[in-house]
């Protein structure tokens, strides 16, 4: 099915786009009618075009079919109305106090790692210990933007010396397919076939999964560094109740020591990076 995403020489009509949503969630019109409490011959007209929804309504859809704030947008904009969630770059001078939330956000996570990434998974804002794990990547996988999916399972970034690389590659897919699944984003699914033709570790002697994984919550990572083996759990957080899609869409990704050695290990890291 293709995604809204693409471009067109005209913009779709919203009936396009609804019948592109309820198609998604594989729903009925008649589902999808039950559910936002309008008649079934009504729903059909809207997505033929025969009938205009109201704004009301654009909502009362976009909520049945759960759909992101930033395709809401381009609902309302299809449907004739002005777009409700408002977007702007995180570097906009009208960022500037929720930006330095976020830093504030990430510096005192430290001794531990901590990094904020867009709706791509570009790196767009990080604490002093994530650029001293990253020593020793090929130079080209640091160039902006920087992909956090891309430099953890390419065979030149962290993928040889991540020692749960199968269960932690399975873990960033499975998000990453949730995240297509929900958005319909065709740059987020060219990212997936992109990482999925990198090179499968072998499950073998040196590749273990790792137990303490509670699935959506916390997932083990254990790799190696200069200063030894870090064996950390990680653990995302939203936004989701901002109305900036920016905002919205940006992803905090925090790590913790495992074990007290781990600890340790990162304690003398921030010593170095003070």
């Amino acid at each position: 099915m293709r995604s809204m995403h693409a471009h067109h020489a005209t913009p779709l009509p919203f009936g396009e786009h609804l019948r592109h949503w309820r198609q998604r969630r594989r729903l009925s019109q008649l589902e999808l009618a039950l559910q936002a409490e309008v008649s079934t011959r009504h729903l059909s007209c809207v997505e033929t075009g025969r009938a205009s929804p109201s704004r009301e309504m654009v909502m009362r859809l976009s909520e049945r079919l759960q759909v992101p704030p930033r395709e809401r947008n381009a609902l309302l904009v299809a449907a004739g109305f002005a777009p409700m969630y408002r977007e702007r770059a995180l570097d906009d001078p009208a960022m500037a106090s929720a930006r330095a939330a976020v830093q504030r956000i990430l510096d005192a996570h430290e001794p531990w790692p901590a990094l904020a990434m867009d709706r791509h998974w570009n790196l767009v804002m990080h604490n002093r210990l994530v650029p001293l794990l990253l020593q020793g990547i090929a130079p080209e996988l640091l160039q902006p933007p920087l992909n956090v999916l891309r430099l953890s399972l390419h065979p030149q970034g962290l993928a040889p010396r991540i020692h749960n690389l199968p269960q932690w590659r399975e873990h960033l897919l499975e998000r990453l397919r949730q995240q297509i699944a929900t958005t319909g984003d065709t740059g987020l699914a060219e990212l997936a076939e992109e990482l999925r033709a990198l090179p499968t570790p072998d499950e073998g002697d040196d590749h273990h999964a790792l137990p303490g994984e509670h699935l959506g919550v916390l997932m083990p990572f254990r790799f190696e560094t200069p200063l030894g083996v870090l064996n950390l759990v990680s653990t995302t957080t939203v936004f989701g109740t901002a109305v900036d899609i920016t905002l919205q869409e940006l992803a905090l990704e925090t790590f913790f020591p495992a074990d007290e050695e781990t600890a340790e290990r990162l304690r003398a890291l921030a010593q170095m990076a003070a």
